[in-house]
């Protein structure tokens, strides 16, 4: 039934995952820097959906390495602070993401530093005119599939510009080995994957996910752009301080509704011990109202490997939410119509 529903084999893409990071590792190893990246003061990320996830992955797989500022902007701007002194790193998979190409713009026109990662299009192009460096990465793939290629060559080019020292190689390795071992259970179509377990549970609601801001919390993001974006389900997010100074008191009215709700916690051994806490608390506070909950937290000797193996458990559970809809995974069709339309009128 799998193949039937998924002929744009996004099982394959997602199986492939412990692949494409070794493959992006090798491909970012052979990254030759022609320009000049001295006296970087702070970082910016410009990209959209799949291509800027790249950025908060290395946002928090090196938060205790980077000693300048990193921020990843969505949109068709750059903070005023951008100057000659910031690396812009521009990356949009499809090379032709027009928040992208603006950002482009505004990179130039602020003297920054600029840096492409694509598979091509319009701002490989642009960046060759301007005599950039930039890395091809592989194309056919859909964006969200393509982190691996996102976020492995982003944290190499940091290190060759001198802004970055990880220790990307030892948990990389651990992180592919645990991966290929655990994709074994989770490609099953069958009870005994909690994968696909978990998605009978939430492929008829609305998933509500609930991580600490300082762990997890990308990959809530991400779980809920996969669930959005594969399963063509709506799902939502939220953090752990703020949402106990704001979200928790709407778990009041309309408890008609919340039947329809189920809230995903994304945990992990290092969360912060008050946000444990807070955790803790506000789950017997949901208890108190019906609300259907279930925890999230993966096994790993690092960080780093835990947090890939949650993107990687969350893929599995967007997919398999998708083929229980008998959708297939991989069109993004009202993206694209959106895309169209805006093309017709700049």
């Amino acid at each position: 039934m799998t193949k039937n529903i998924d002929p744009g084999n996004m099982f394959g893409a997602i199986l492939d995952f412990p692949e494409n990071l070794s493959d992006a590792l090798k491909l970012a190893e052979q990254i030759g820097l022609t320009c000049n990246y001295e006296n970087i003061e702070n970082i910016v990320v410009a990209g959209m959906g799949g291509s800027a996830i790249g950025g908060d992955v290395v946002s928090i797989l090196e938060k205790n390495n980077l000693e300048i500022p990193f921020v990843v902007s969505r949109g068709y701007g750059l903070p005023n602070w951008v100057n000659d002194h910031t690396l812009v790193i521009c990356s949009s998979y499809s090379g032709n993401t027009e928040e992208t190409l603006c950002t482009l713009d505004d990179a130039i026109e602020k003297k920054a530093k600029i840096f492409g990662i694509t598979t091509g299009g319009i701002l490989a192009e642009r960046l060759d005119e301007l005599d950039k460096d930039v890395i091809l990465i592989p194309s056919g793939l859909q964006p969200r599939a393509a982190l691996a290629f996102s976020f492995v060559p982003m944290i190499v080019l940091l290190e060759k510009a001198g802004v970055l020292d990880s220790s990307l190689r030892q948990w990389l390795d651990d992180s592919v080995s645990q991966l290929k071992d655990a994709r074994v259970l989770y490609g099953k179509e069958n009870e005994s994957n909690p994968t696909y377990a978990l998605a009978q549970k939430i492929y008829n609601r609305i998933p509500i996910i609930y991580s600490d801001s300082s762990t997890m919390g990308i990959a809530a993001v991400r779980l809920k752009g996969q669930i959005c974006e594969n399963g063509k389900m709506l799902a939502y997010h939220n953090e752990l301080p703020e949402l106990n100074h704001n979200e928790i008191v709407g778990w009041e009215n309309n408890p008609e509704l919340l039947e329809s709700l189920l809230v995903l916690w994304l945990i992990d051994s290092s969360d912060n011990p008050r946000v444990k806490h807070r955790q803790r608390i506000t789950k017997s506070i949901l208890d108190e109202v019906g609300v259907d909950q279930v925890i999230l937290e993966m096994a790993g000797k690092s960080f780093e490997e835990r947090f890939l193996h949650m993107i990687h458990f969350g893929d599995w559970l967007s997919f398999w939410c998708a083929i229980l809809h008998e959708t297939d995974p991989s069109p993004v069709e009202k993206i694209t119509s959106l895309k169209y339309q805006l093309s017709k009128k700049k």
